[in-house]
């Protein structure tokens, strides 16, 4: 079992260590998953996310290989901007979904899903040996650090030369923070306004940076977060998780990322399979429903029926700690998915009527155009 840089904080604070991904890592502090989700939601918390993968693509054709590997259209993108998108297979399937920084002109960065790491560096590595490019992977070379919340700006302005109000959302910078030089990007994974922080370093280096962002952000009720309220906030904004809400059976069309995928960019590797799928429509879609008792919390793998049949499975579920009820994500034939549709949520012999609703769920559809551009 790998232990990030970090792992000595996380001790130090209490938190449940189980493994994920190959690491030991935090699913929460001693103040637990509910106070670290209203935190990052209120105020401000830190993750440590230094499991994920980071693959580098440097040559004269990296924007060809990263075309050719990602559905969205890396074209697009400018040095200092990032995107989010996905890789398939030629059936469509999604491999994981990522996100693609634009280093240099000829230069990219795939930050891939921790749990994929491996698989996803076969697969990069398998097809770009007709391209003039180099690609590393770099991801045990770099710290990763996810400051999340509406006062994540106010903690990490003091210890950066970067003007951060100036940094739009899926941009980034190479600067420096508390002396240490690092990638400041606008990302997340939570909806609220933050920043991600790639960094190299030995263990003391990294520690160096989380007690800075700590002492920092102490005046903003800073929490250190984990893996649990990454999961519930991530699920209240109706973000897929990899190996729950999408793999290889689903496509970017079903998982509604048809937004992502740009099919009129030139060749990529699934268009053939998705372009057929858009033509014939797909026969199930990702939804979001609201459970209509708060004593039945929806779990991956429970069944989804409408008159007495089943008609789906639920990928993601939990009581949402913000909206105080039972939420969860499931494919379903799009003849039930329009918003309204009452569906029935199955565990065993009980089952519980549920709504659904157009995502995301948080914010309510009140505050959705404050927080759109987030």
């Amino acid at each position: 079992m790998q232990r990030t840089r970090f792992y000595n904080i996380h001790r130090q604070l209490g938190a449940k260590l189980v493994p994920f991904a190959g690491f030991e890592m935090p699913i929460h502090y001693r103040h637990g998953i509910i106070a670290e989700h209203h935190a990052v939601r209120t105020r401000v918390g830190m993750f440590d996310v230094s499991h994920m993968g980071e693959f580098e693509v440097h040559g004269p054709q990296a924007l060809e290989v990263v075309q050719y590997l990602t559905v969205n259209d890396a074209s697009k993108l400018t040095v200092g901007k990032a995107q989010y998108s996905a890789m398939c297979n030629e059936q469509g399937g999604i491999v994981d979904d990522l996100l693609v920084y634009r280093l240099e002109e000829n230069a990219f960065m795939l930050v891939v899903n921790g749990a994929c790491e491996e698989k996803d560096w076969q697969w990069v590595s398998s097809h770009v040996a007709a391209y003039d490019v180099v690609v590393r992977n770099v991801s045990k070379d770099i710290n990763l650090l996810a400051v999340q919340g509406p006062q994540s700006l106010a903690t990490l302005q003091p210890l950066t030369p970067v003007n951060l109000s100036e940094l739009a959302s899926y941009t980034f910078v190479r600067s420096e923070l508390e002396g240490v030089p690092m990638i400041l990007s606008r990302t997340g994974y939570t909806g609220e306004l933050g920043f991600e922080l790639y960094f190299h370093g030995d263990e003391r280096i990294a520690e160096h940076v989380w007690n800075a962002i700590m002492q920092s952000g102490e005046p903003y009720g800073i929490e250190p977060a984990g893996l649990g309220a990454r999961d519930t906030l991530r699920l209240e904004k109706g973000y897929c998780l990899y190996g729950n809400d999408i793999d290889e059976t689903t496509s970017p069309l079903e998982a509604g990322l048809a937004w992502i995928t740009k099919l009129q960019k030139g060749d990529f590797i699934g268009r053939e399979a998705l372009l057929a799928q858009k033509e014939h429509g797909i026969k199930r879609k990702l939804i979001g429903f609201i459970v209509e008792s708060e004593r039945f919390i929806p779990r991956h793998g429970y069944a989804i029926a409408k008159h007495g049949q089943t008609i789906g499975h639920v990928t993601s579920g939990s009581i949402s700690p913000s909206l105080g009820v039972p939420i969860g994500m499931g494919y379903i034939p799009p003849a039930y998915a329009e918003p309204g549709t009452h569906i029935e949520v199955v565990a065993g012999t009980r089952s519980c009527t549920a709504l659904v609703v157009k995502l995301p769920f948080y914010p309510p559809p009140a505050q959705s155009s404050v927080q759109s551009a987030e």
